[in-house]
Order: C-alpha cells, then structure tokens, then sequence
C-alpha cells in the first residue's frame, strides 16, 4: 500500500519528530540524493501557489525526480470525469501526487481509488506541509518545541486545523484566537484532544496573545473566498498582529505568517519587518520538510 501524506495525523509521535530531525539534517548540508531516479511527480493544483509549488518542483529535483505541473485547467479533476477515473490513470503513469485542491475529499479518492502515494499540498481543510515548516522554524529559534505556546489569531482555517492536529504528535500549546462563526472545526479540535493535543479556542486576541512564545496569523479571506472578502475584513477587525499584540507575547516573542500577507490588514508592515518577524525562515523550510516527507513516502515499509 502507499504511504500518502494528507494530514499531520497521517504520522505517529516518533515519525512526525524523526522527519524534523530529518528535515534539519537535510538543511544542514543542502541535500541532495538520487533517491527519485526515473520516478516522475505529478503536481495537480487547483490553487494558485507560489512557495507551494516552487518548494515542491525543487524538492523533487533535489531528489532526483522529474516533476510535471499541472493547472486545473489542464487536468479532469472533479469536472467531468470522476476522481477516481484521474486516480486510476495517473496512478499508471507516475510515480506520486501532489495536490493543492479545494475540498479535502478529493485527496482522500484519490488517495483511495489509486495506487500511489498522495501529498496534501493543501486543501480547504488542512494545510499540513506548511505546519511541519513552521515546526522546523520554531525548533530552531526555540531549541526545541517542548512547552512553548504558539498563538494562531485569525480565521480558524486549514493552518489553525493543521496546528491544531501538530498539537497531538509534539509537546506545544495552541491557542486559536478568532471571532464567533469562524472558529475551528470542532470536531477536529475534538479528534486531537482525544490524541492528547494541549488546544484551547478563544475569541479574544489579546487572551491568546499574552505570554506566548509565537504569534501566527494568515489572510482573513483565503482563495475561493474572495467574495467574502468585505464582510470578513468586519468580522476580523481587532484580530491583527500589530505592535500593541506583540508587546502582549514574552519579550523574545517570534512572529509566524504562512504568505502571501495581505499587510495592513492581518499583520501589520512594522511586524512583518521588524525584529520578531520569522516568516522568511519560515517560507525557506517549506523545501527542506517537503524533501523529508517525500523522503518519508518513498522509503516507508522498505
């Protein structure tokens, strides 16, 4: 069976710590391998990407592989043909998805219907790549993860579900602070609970910000929402990392954003400049920890 990769769940406790410690290492000496000779990765993406789809064609070239980029406009996914049918016939033709999609069942036939590995690049749901990098950014300017808060402020999305779920597989606390109807998926706070997550779900920034280690935030209006965009600007007013948010956290607190940043509104430019401000380390780790997953799903069981 395929190793596939779609939410942080997917790993256990040792395996989520033994790819950052893999991820590390591979940073360290800017590594290379053969490891995907002859094998070819598809990427399939629905959404339009930057540091996605960059970090992950240099990933696969890092490795070896040969990628092949695919917009969906160039492929059938989830317009007439089934995605079971797209599954079945990529399956024969390469050796590994990687999809950045909308609803996360798709990746789920895919996954299920298929007979090689799939990689969640993201989806409306999580957003599990991007996690394992802002783990990787915090371990290094922390010297570890155990016992330290990290404070997500905004729209409870893909990331706050992602970290939330990074909360059941490495010893940190999440506090999600964001406003009444756009709070996480209860069920997924539920679910890592149940698998030992130290989670809490506020709706007042200043609460979730006061003594944390890391203050994280994203775009208010993620992709597919742009309609929304006037009403959640509304709804997100006050839920700013700004200056006066920061002063809230410890003193050597840093500051997480997965980009692209809409400055003014989520962060503020001073933050993002300033000397709390992590995100380009953070942007940089999207390429190691996407070579340790890619890695971890070929190796696996062999």
């Amino acid at each position: 069976m395929p190793q596939h990769f779609l939410t942080i769940l997917d790993f256990s406790k040792q395996e989520a710590a033994a790819l950052l410690d893999r991820a590390a290492a591979m940073k360290a000496v800017d590594y290379r391998s053969d490891l995907l000779d002859g094998k070819t990765c598809i990427l399939v993406f629905e959404k339009a990407s930057t540091r996605t789809r960059v970090s992950f064609e240099v990933a696969v070239r890092h490795l070896g592989g040969w990628p092949i980029f695919m917009t969906q406009n160039d492929s059938q996914l989830g317009r007439d043909e089934p995605i079971r049918d797209t599954a079945r016939v990529l399956s024969r033709y390469a050796d590994c998805l990687i999809v950045r999609t909308f609803g996360h069942h798709k990746l789920e036939e895919l996954a299920a219907a298929g007979s090689i590995p799939v990689v969640n690049a993201l989806s409306d749901e999580y957003h599990p790549c991007q996690i394992m990098a802002d783990l990787l950014t915090m371990r290094e300017h922390s010297g570890g993860l155990e016992g330290l808060t990290l404070a997500f402020v905004g729209d409870g999305n893909n990331i706050a579900h992602s970290l939330i779920n990074a909360a059941a597989r490495f010893p940190f606390r999440v506090v999600v602070a964001a406003p009444k109807g756009y709070q996480p998926d209860p069920a997924v706070v539920a679910r890592a609970r149940e698998e030992g997550a130290d989670v809490a779900v506020v709706d007042d920034p200043a609460e979730a910000a006061k003594g944390a280690d890391y203050l994280y935030t994203d775009v208010w209006a993620s992709m597919g929402q742009e309609s929304e965009q006037a009403i959640r600007a509304r709804a997100f007013a006050g839920f700013q990392i700004n200056d006066a948010l920061v002063a809230l956290a410890k003193p050597d607190v840093r500051v997480l954003h997965c980009l692209p940043a809409h400055r003014g509104e989520e962060i503020t430019d001073s933050v993002m400049e300033g000397p709390h401000s992590v995100v380009w380390d953070e942007a940089e780790n999207r390429l190691h920890v996407q070579k340790a997953i890619l890695e971890w799903i070929f190796t696996k069981g062999k």
